[in-house]
C-alpha cells in the first residue's frame, strides 16, 4: 500500500502544535483540577487526604473575598456589555454617513492598540482628584464637581467598567461594521421605499439579521470579563479593601499573598466552571442558529 506524502505531510506538520496543546492546555487544567483536592502551601503536595479532599472549595465558598469577587463579576459582565452597544452605535453612525469611514474607524480603534495596563494608569490619572478631570473642572470654576470614583469602594468597580468601555468599544466597532457590510444594500434601499422608520429598521431587520455578530461579541466579551486581571492591578489593585477583586485578581492572590497553590487552584477551577457556563450557552446558541439557517436554506 502506497502511502501519498501530500496526505501524511499536514498531519505531520500539526502533530507538534497537537501534543504542545495537550501537555500545556489539557495537563495544566487536569494538575490544577488535580492540586485542588490536596493540601498543597507554596509547594505541591501530590497527597489528597480522603477526608478533607473538599476542604479548598468550603473554604473557598465560604470566603468574603470569593463572594465579592462573583459580584464584580456579574457587574462587570452586565456594565461591560454597555462596549456591545456603543460599538453597535458608532458602526450604524459610520455605516450611515461613510464619509472620512478610515479616520473615524482608526480614531475609536486607536484604544484598542494601547495594552489595559497603559489604560488603567491613564484612567488612575484622570480620576486622581489632584490631577485628573476633578481638578481640571474645579479649576474651570465647578468646585461642586466630583470625578474621584477609585477612592470609594462603592464606585470603584464602576470606574474600571468606563475604562475597559473606553479601551474595547472601538474593537466591538469594527466587528459590527463588518456586519452590516455584509447586509445586502437591495434591504436598505427597500426599506426606505416602504417608508420604514430607522429605529425601526435597526430593530426590526438589522440586528436580527446580525445576531450571529453579537454572539461573537457576547462569547468574546464574557471571556474578556472572566480573566479580567491587569486593569484592575494598574487602577486599583483590588482596593479600596477588597472591592474591586474579580476572580482572576483573588486567584493570583491566593497564591501571592496567601502562598497556597491548592486554595488558588481551587479558585482556578471554579473560574473555569464559570466561563463554561457562560461560554458554552453560548457556542451551542450559536452552531443552534446555523444548523437552522442551513435548514431554511435547504
Amino acid at each position: 500500500m502506497v502511502v501519498r506524502w501530500s496526505r501524511v505531510a499536514p498531519q505531520l506538520a500539526l502533530t507538534p502544535a497537537v501534543l504542545i496543546t495537550a501537555v500545556a492546555f489539557i495537563g495544566a487544567i487536569g494538575w490544577t483540577i488535580y492540586m485542588s483536592f490536596t493540601q498543597s502551601r507554596r509547594f505541591p503536595d501530590y497527597t489528597i487526604a480522603p477526608d478533607q479532599w473538599g476542604r479548598q472549595y468550603r473554604r473557598l465558598f465560604n470566603d468574603r473575598a470569593w463572594d465579592i469577587s462573583l459580584e464584580n463579576l456579574l457587574i462587570m459582565g452586565v456594565g461591560s456589555a454597555l462596549a456591545i452597544v456603543v460599538g453597535f452605535i458608532l458602526a450604524a453612525m459610520i455605516e450611515r454617513e461613510q464619509r472620512g469611514e478610515d479616520v473615524f474607524r482608526t480614531i475609536f480603534l486607536y484604544p484598542l492598540a494601547i495594552s489595559l495596563i497603559v489604560t488603567g494608569i491613564v484612567w488612575r490619572w484622570l480620576f486622581n482628584p489632584g490631577l485628573g478631570v476633578e481638578k481640571f473642572l474645579q479649576d474651570l470654576g465647578w468646585e461642586s464637581a466630583q470625578f474621584d470614583w477609585l477612592s470609594s469602594s462603592d464606585t470603584a468597580i464602576y470606574g474600571i467598567i468606563l475604562a475597559t468601555l473606553w479601551q474595547s468599544s472601538g474593537f466591538y466597532m469594527a466587528l459590527m461594521l463588518a456586519g452590516l457590510k455584509s447586509i445586502n444594500t437591495e434591504i436598505w434601499s427597500a426599506a426606505r421605499l416602504d417608508g420604514v422608520g430607522i429605529f425601526r429598521l435597526y430593530i426590526e431587520i438589522i440586528v436580527p439579521m446580525m445576531k450571529f455578530t453579537f454572539l461573537t461579541c457576547a462569547i468574546l466579551l464574557s471571556l474578556g470579563v472572566v480573566k479580567a486581571y491587569d486593569i484592575i492591578v494598574a487602577m486599583t489593585n483590588g482596593g479600596p479593601g477588597q472591592s474591586t477583586w474579580m476572580p482572576a485578581f483573588f486567584t493570583i492572590s491566593a497564591y501571592w499573598q496567601k502562598a497556597n497553590i491548592a486554595y488558588a487552584s481551587a479558585a482556578a477551577v471554579m473560574m473555569l466552571l464559570i466561563t463554561l457556563l457562560i461560554f458554552l450557552p453560548l457556542v451551542l446558541l450559536t452552531a443552534w442558529q446555523v444548523r437552522r439557517q442551513e435548514a431554511r436554506a435547504r
